[in-house]
């Protein structure tokens, strides 16, 4: 079995960005969807806001450490 890559902060940034991005195009696609379509791109920006909000907590977490001196 695979190991998993370690976390990567530094291009958490753009994640964040590339997260927001997919989302807002999501909802603009919800326009144009019906059915189980549309109840696929609803769960999806699910996942994607809580992703959102674990990688602000995630980027806050780290400005914290660097003024503390841990990274």
């Amino acid at each position: 079995m695979p190991r998993p890559l370690p976390n990567d902060s530094a291009d958490n940034k753009e994640r964040l960005n590339k997260t927001i991005d997919n989302m807002e195009a999501a909802e603009e696609a919800m326009s144009f969807a019906e059915g189980k379509e549309l109840a696929a791109i609803k769960e999806k920006n699910e996942r994607r806001k809580e992703a959102i909000d674990g990688l602000r907590k995630e980027i806050i977490e780290e400005g914290k450490s660097r003024i503390n001196g841990y990274i």
